[in-house]
C-alpha cells in the first residue's frame, strides 16, 4: 500500500529535524557566525594591468638575479674536551676585536673549510694530534 504525504506531517518532521540540528552549546552557536564572517572577508584583489605595463614586466623578468635554494640545516652534537670548548670562546672574542663577531657555529663551519683545503699529508697531520675521546655523553661528577 503506498503511503501519502500530508502537508501536516511533512511541517512535523521539519520542525523535529530543525530542533536536532540545533545547536547545544554556545560555542557551537559562534562557529557558524564565524564561518559566515570567514566567508565574507574579501581575498586581496590585485590592480588590473594595462597590457604596456604586462610586457614591460615580461621584459624585466630575464634580468632577474636566480636565487640559490638555501641548504637544509642539521643539528647534531658532539663531545669535547674543555679545553678545546674553552678555545672557541677565545676565538669569538678574538673575532669580536677584529671586528667581526662570529657565533660557534661559524667558528665550526670555517674549521671545517680550513681542514678540507688542506692537502692529504697536512690532514692526517693534523688529525693526529687530536686525541680520541670515548663516545657518549660524559659522566655527571
Amino acid at each position: 500500500m503506498p503511503t501519502t504525504v500530508t502537508p501536516q506531517s511533512t511541517a512535523k518532521t521539519t520542525r523535529t529535524v530543525a530542533k536536532a540540528a540545533a545547536p547545544l552549546t554556545s560555542t557551537a552557536r559562534k562557529m557558524p557566525a564565524q564561518k559566515a564572517a570567514a566567508k565574507k572577508a574579501p581575498a586581496a584583489k590585485k590592480p588590473a594591468m594595462k597590457p604596456a605595463d604586462t610586457k614591460a614586466a615580461k621584459a624585466a623578468a630575464p634580468e632577474k638575479i636566480k636565487t640559490t635554494k638555501k641548504p637544509k640545516l642539521v643539528r647534531d652534537s658532539f663531545t669535547m674536551p674543555k679545553d678545546e670548548y674553552q678555545a672557541i670562546e677565545t676565538l669569538k672574542q678574538r673575532a669580536t676585536g677584529l671586528q667581526r663577531i662570529a657565533k660557534k657555529s661559524e667558528l665550526l663551519r670555517a674549521g671545517i673549510m680550513a681542514l678540507s683545503a688542506m692537502d692529504d699529508k697536512d690532514l692526517v697531520a693534523i688529525l693526529a694530534k687530536v686525541p680520541a675521546l670515548k663516545t657518549g655523553r660524559p659522566m655527571k661528577a
